[in-house]
This record gives C-alpha cells, sequence and structure tokens, in this order.
C-alpha cells in the first residue's frame, strides 16, 4: 500500500508562494485547533461531544469550523449512523494520520524544550 503524492505543478507545492496550494493547506492545518483535533483523533473515533470534552478551552464554533476544514482537506472522515438521534463520529484518514505523525515530533519537541522556551521568555520580559 502506498502513499499518494503530490502530482500538481511545483508552483503548487511551493510555500513560499503566496498563490501556491501548500500555502493554504499548510495554513489550515497550522492552527492550534487543528493541530489538538488531530492529536485527539490519533486515539481513535470520537463524537463531536468527545472531541470537545477532549480539547479544552475550544468552542462549539471553533471546534464546527476546524472539522468542516480537515474534512475538506481529507484529513477527517465524518461518519453519520442513521440512528435517531444521529450519531456522528470522527476519525482521521491515511492522509491525517500520516500528519499526526508529524504533530506527534512536534509534541516531543515542545516537551523537550518548554523549560527552555520559558526561561528566554522570561529573561526576554525583563
Amino acid at each position: 500500500m502506498g502513499t499518494k503524492q503530490f502530482s500538481g505543478s511545483p508552483e503548487d507545492a511551493d510555500l513560499r508562494r503566496a498563490d501556491s496550494l501548500a500555502r493554504e493547506i499548510f495554513s489550515d492545518v497550522a492552527n492550534k485547533w487543528a493541530l489538538l483535533i488531530i492529536e485527539a483523533l490519533g486515539e481513535g473515533t470520537l463524537r463531536f461531544s468527545e472531541l470537545r470534552n477532549e480539547i479544552e478551552g475550544i468552542s462549539h464554533k471553533m471546534l464546527t469550523q476546524n472539522l468542516r476544514m480537515l474534512e475538506r482537506n481529507g484529513l477527517v472522515e465524518r461518519t453519520v449512523h442513521p440512528v435517531v438521534p444521529p450519531r456522528v463520529e470522527y476519525a482521521l484518514t491515511e492522509p491525517g494520520q500520516a500528519l499526526r505523525v508529524t504533530i506527534d515530533g512536534l509534541c516531543a519537541w515542545t516537551h523537550r524544550y518548554l523549560g527552555h522556551i520559558e526561561t528566554s521568555r522570561h529573561r526576554f520580559d525583563a
């Protein structure tokens, strides 16, 4: 099983170009809520309310907007079960799981350098 690779023009993948698709995608996924949603869904399928409980401080509106954006970009799959009341679940797709590996690295980096960053902030703010 192979990973789908980008097949557009090099300009579309160039983050330095203001009109590149890559920059648009990067802008979508490189926000705190998207990162936290992807991290939470990496543990498994969750319902909306479960996701909201997992991510402290996220509003209903922000969670809805970010889930829609992640679904649009093919990183999250939304499944509606035909029951009353409707049950909706969210899970990471294969590209979403692949992105989670990168996010896990960012989380590890944050934990490793948290003390250093905190010390630097105190020095800078003094």
